[in-house]
C-alpha cells in the first residue's frame, strides 16, 4: 500500500531523453502546435497554431504554464524538465526509469471468473478498464502489434472475466470487463463495482490502471465516476484517451476539446495531475509512447 500511494503521488526526476516528434492523428493537432495549459490548471492538447510567433518562443511561453500540470516520474526534478522530455499528445515526462518498452512476445494466460482465480505469481500488472465500447481490445492489439490477440468484438460487453496476457514473460496486461454495457444477457451480466473494484483493491502486483476514455465524445458521467473512485482509493491511474482520430458528427466537438473538458472536470479531485495520453487504434498513434510510460512505472515498481 505504501508503494501504491507513492506511485499515485509521484512528483520528482533528472535526465534528458531523445527528441520525439511524431505528429498526432487528430485533425486539430498539427506539427508545430503546442502543449498549453490554462492558468486554472487544466492541461489540453494545443489546437492553436504558432502563427505570428516563432515556434521556440511560443513553446517557451506555453510551457511555463504547463509545468504545474505535468506528470513527473521518479528521478526527475521539475525544474529540469524541457519540452523535449514530454511525450507527444500527453502530459507525461520521460525519466531515467524508462526503457525496455518494446513488446516482443505476448501470451494469453487465462480468463478468471473471480479475482481469487487470477495468476498468483509476483509479476507486475497493468489493468485496462473503460466503457465497454471504448476500444480496450483494440488498444491491446495496438500495443502488442498483433491482430485479434484480444479478440476485438463489435458487441459491447464481450469481456466477462479478468483476462491475463503475459508480456515478454515478465509482466501482465490485464483486460477487465467494460462498465456500462447494456447488451450483455442477464445470465452473464455482473456487478462491475464488486467484481472489478475488488481487483483494484486486492492485487498487490497492480502497478497502475489504464483508464480508457473515448475522446470522440463529450465527458461521460460514468467515466468521471470511475476516475473519482480510483482517486479516492489511491489507485495509480493513467488516462488513455482513445479514438483521437475521430469526431462524432459534423457538429461534434473535436477530440482536443473533449479531452480538455474531461480534464477540467477531473482536476478538482486530484492534488497531483494524473498522467494522460492520446491514442488511436486506427493510426497506431500513442501506442509506443504509452509503452514507454508504462516501462518507467514498471521499472520503478520492480526496483522500489
Amino acid at each position: 500500500m505504501l508503494l501504491r500511494s507513492h506511485l499515485f503521488n509521484l512528483r520528482s526526476f533528472a535526465s534528458a531523453v531523445p527528441n520525439r516528434t511524431s505528429p498526432s492523428p487528430c485533425s486539430s493537432i498539427r506539427r508545430g502546435n503546442l502543449l498549453r495549459a490554462t492558468q486554472s490548471g487544466a492541461v489540453s492538447a494545443a489546437v492553436e497554431s504558432s502563427a505570428g510567433q516563432s515556434e521556440s518562443n511560443s513553446s517557451s511561453k506555453n510551457f511555463n504554464f504547463a509545468r504545474e500540470n505535468l506528470f513527473i516520474p521518479p528521478g526527475v526534478d521539475i525544474v529540469d524538465v524541457t519540452p523535449e522530455m514530454i511525450l507527444p499528445g500527453s502530459n507525461i515526462v520521460v525519466g531515467p526509469y524508462a526503457g525496455d518498452a518494446k513488446i516482443t512476445e505476448v501470451e494469453f494466460v487465462k480468463s478468471s471468473p473471480k479475482v481469487k482465480d487470477c495468476p498468483k505469481d509476483d509479476r507486475p500488472e497493468f489493468a485496462i478498464v473503460g466503457r465497454s465500447n471504448v476500444g480496450k481490445s483494440s488498444l491491446i492489439n495496438v500495443l502488442a502489434r498483433k491482430k485479434e490477440i484480444a479478440l476485438t468484438s463489435k458487441k459491447p460487453g464481450k469481456t466477462q472475466a479478468i483476462n491475463h496476457f503475459l508480456v515478454n514473460k515478465s509482466w501482465y496486461l490485464v483486460d477487465l470487463p467494460g462498465y456500462g454495457f447494456a447488451n450483455a444477457p442477464d445470465s452473464v451480466r455482473m456487478d462491475w463495482s464488486v467484481f472489478t473494484k475488488g481487483f483494484f483493491l486486492n492485487r498487490k502486483t497492480l502497478v497502475a490502471v489504464l483508464l480508457l476514455v473515448d475522446a470522440s465524445t463529450p465527458p461521460q458521467k460514468i467515466d468521471l465516476d470511475c476516475a473519482n473512485w480510483l482517486g479516492r482509493n489511491n489507485v495509480p491511474m493513467t488516462f488513455v484517451f482513445t479514438k483521437c482520430d475521430k469526431r462524432k458528427g459534423k457538429k461534434g466537438n473535436l477530440p482536443d476539446d473533449n479531452i480538455k473538458n474531461f480534464l477540467d472536470l477531473v482536476r478538482k479531485h486530484y492534488q497531483v495531475p494524473p498522467p494522460w495520453i492520446m491514442t488511436s487504434s486506427v493510426t497506431g498513434f500513442g501506442g509506443d509512447n504509452l509503452l514507454l510510460h508504462m516501462s518507467q512505472l514498471r521499472n520503478y515498481w520492480e526496483n522500489y
